[in-house]
């Protein structure tokens, strides 16, 4: 481009010194070579002299330099120009980058408000169903009421007082005593008894996800916190490496709704489902040691922590269906107990009375069943309870051990697993009832106690 600028001058040049009476001639050199002469007449001086001679080469000189000032700043325009291409283009490629990242953030907004716009309308759904079966419970309660209120019994010419065919009815009673007509240990017995009769099991909730195919739930039968009651479900999801979260929910409608109105994040992991709630605390195994945790529920802190000596864990003496069930925490109308077994023991059941503050071990009892032979043990008034199957949809609880006589025998009470795999038992006297998860499902059973036939309790 320079190279053009410079022609241009140039040719101005000539233009001027052709218009001064310019000639130009050509002839060949000695060589043969072609030579062009162009000759212009000075306007001011007569001959050639040294001196102007030598102002005009400066003359010359001077607009040669000034072309060439003239072709280097257009050169340096060129190359700025060239700069501020590439410059523009960056503020066009980062503007673009800004755009698409604006362009994408709008996106997962619309995503997470249609996500938004979901749970609301399940919530509102949820809502309006409960309010469904509200108004239908009273629906149905009115109804029943209604027709009683309305029953008339239809004419009988036999007993219408009205009716000249009255005939007096007569009837001879005979007095029973009361244990013929109601059988020992019958549901208006309160007091601690064997157990002699499991009712069918009653759902509750059902886990949303595969953390919750076995775990623990359960109601403090002797609570002793301020902001809860016996009414206060406690949840935890044990499947996992590194189970922390218990849940709590104020009351069983909350929990089959699905709504903690608090969750806890223990400090120590959790093994399996042998964790009870008695007192105000959570009583639980530490995963892959015999080390039992008492975790204040008020503080929400570690209260106590003690090994549980010679105890196997993490899968040495489990209950049939695996799951690390080594070490069994229960609890009821006599305490706290831990339900287990040793090398000692080789594999046999081992029940032992815990002291509920410290958690040292109080009493032990050593029994002839082997713990991997069963499904799940509970303790009921001092008495020992083993589950036969963990799968069979029907089976029995087949295995009681007194703690008071240190005598076991084989029972047989009819037990349903409605849902093929229930990894937990669990008793509350406060509520008569046991809990079990059955596989992703938390269940309760009502229970029937009686007095104890052979001495005991």
């Amino acid at each position: 481009m320079w190279l053009q600028i410079l022609l241009y001058f140039f040719c101005l040049f000539c233009r001027n010194q052709a218009q001064k009476q310019a000639s130009l001639s050509r002839f060949n050199d000695p060589n043969g070579r072609c030579h062009y002469t162009f000759t212009v007449p000075s306007p001011m001086e007569s001959s050639c002299s040294g001196s102007s001679t030598k102002q005009e080469l400066n003359g010359v000189l001077s607009r040669l330099t000034l072309v060439e000032a003239l072709v280097s700043r257009l050169v340096e325009g060129a190359d700025g120009g060239r700069g501020a291409g590439r410059a523009e283009e960056s503020l066009q490629e980062a503007y673009s980058q800004v755009t698409r990242e604006r362009n994408q953030l709008q996106q997962d907004k619309e995503d997470l408000s249609r996500q938004v716009q979901k749970l609301e309308s399940s919530l509102a759904e949820l809502e309006r169903e409960a309010e469904s079966l509200r108004q239908r419970s009273c629906q149905q309660t009115e109804a029943s009421e209604g027709a009683l209120y309305n029953y008339r019994p239809a004419k009988d010419p036999v007993h219408d007082l009205r009716n000249d065919a009255y005939q007096e009815m007569k009837a001879e009673v005979t007095e029973l005593p009361a244990s013929h007509l109601l059988p020992e240990g019958n549901l208006s017995f309160t007091g601690c008894g064997e157990l002699l009769s499991v009712g069918s099991p009653v759902l509750h909730r059902k886990a949303d996800s595969i953390t919750g195919k076995y775990g623990v739930w359960l109601q403090d039968p002797d609570p002793r916190g301020p902001s809860f009651t016996n009414q206060t479900v406690w949840r935890i999801d044990a499947v996992g490496t590194d189970v922390r979260q218990l849940f709590m929910f104020e009351d069983m409608e909350q929990f089959s709704r699905g709504f903690p109105s608090k969750v806890l994040v223990l400090p120590e992991p959790v093994e399996s489902t042998g964790a009870t709630v008695y007192r105000g605390s959570l009583y639980y195994q530490r995963r892959r040691s015999r080390t039992l945790i008492r975790y204040d529920l008020v503080s929400e802190s570690v209260a106590s922590r003690r090994d549980l000596p010679q105890a196997g864990f993490h899968g040495q003496h489990p209950y049939s269906w695996g799951g690390y069930t080594d070490i069994d925490l229960a609890v009821d109308e006599q305490g706290l107990w831990a339900i287990y077994s040793t090398n000692k023991a080789k594999g046999a059941i081992v029940i032992s009375q815990l002291d509920p503050v410290s958690l040292q071990v109080k009493e032990s009892w050593e029994t002839k069943i082997r713990k991997n032979s069963v499904a799940n043990a509970f303790m009921v008034c001092g008495r020992l309870y083993t589950v036969a199957s963990y799968a069979s949809t029907n089976t029995t609880i087949n295995f009681m051990f007194d703690t008071a006589t240190s005598e076991g025998q084989a029972i047989s009470v009819p037990f349903k697993n409605k849902y093929r795999y229930n990894s937990m038992v669990d008793y509350n006297y406060a509520h008569r009832k046991l809990y079990a998860w059955d596989n992703f499902h938390m269940v309760t059973y009502d229970v029937r106690l009686g007095r104890p036939r052979h001495g005991g309790n």
